[in-house]
């Protein structure tokens, strides 16, 4: 809550409109596993739109250390984790095992921020959380924020972005020798809907450009 208080304010601070698809996946009351491409800082905004009560996100250490951002990321309870040590994100399976507080946890397995067309091969802690666990996988797909934002190109103005939330993926029954396969299934649902996305932002494009 004290995250969505400090960030949701500032879509109508840079008029950013928010437009979510799927909320109603997320409606169940078991624990669960949120997975979600990671484009830029800006995700942030994206994840406090959709992100659900009892809910944990889990980000690198480094974020930590990013001023007030950071300060409101720790305050509000966020993992930091170092991802130079070995099964850092599966020790943190405890939290989101069955009790009586159902817990749930958000995920971005690229591990790194990635502006490009496409996903980067994601990291299969996240997967491996889910399948210990044996919870659900909500796969997250923001869209690309090339028309009003690119850190390359200094560029920051107003504009829309949606947010996808697609069926659960589930995982009972899996072992941790299904965990590639499990990896490699969600990555490429989220990067098919990412290029249908991509696809419908450009056709948008094209069509307000002058005759």
């Amino acid at each position: 809550r004290l995250l969505r208080a400090a960030i949701l304010p500032l879509k109508h601070l840079y008029g950013i409109k928010m437009q979510v698809w799927g909320s109603e996946h997320l409606n169940i009351k078991e624990p669960y596993v949120i997975v979600c491409n990671h484009q830029a800082s800006l995700d942030l905004m994206g994840m406090v739109e959709v992100i659900p009560d009892r809910c944990v996100p889990i980000a690198k250490k480094e974020l930590m250390y990013m001023g007030t951002v950071g300060w409101a990321c720790w305050l509000s309870g966020i993992i930091f984790i170092d991802r130079q040590s070995q099964g850092a994100l599966v020790r943190v399976h405890a939290p989101i095992s069955p009790c009586p507080v159902q817990l749930r946890v958000l995920i971005f397995p690229e591990g790194t921020r990635n502006q490009g067309k496409s996903m980067l091969p994601f990291k299969r802690g996240a997967f491996h959380l889910a399948v210990q666990a044996q919870v659900p996988i909500f796969p997250i797909v923001i869209s690309p924020y090339w028309d009003f934002f690119s850190s390359k190109d200094k560029k920051f103005t107003s504009g829309t972005c949606t947010i996808r939330i697609l069926p659960k993926v589930d995982t009972q029954g899996l072992s941790p020798k299904d965990v590639p396969e499990l990896t490699e299934t969600v990555r490429q649902a989220m990067a098919d809907v990412f290029a249908e996305m991509s696809a419908n932002h450009l056709g948008e494009e094209a069509a307000e450009q002058p005759l």
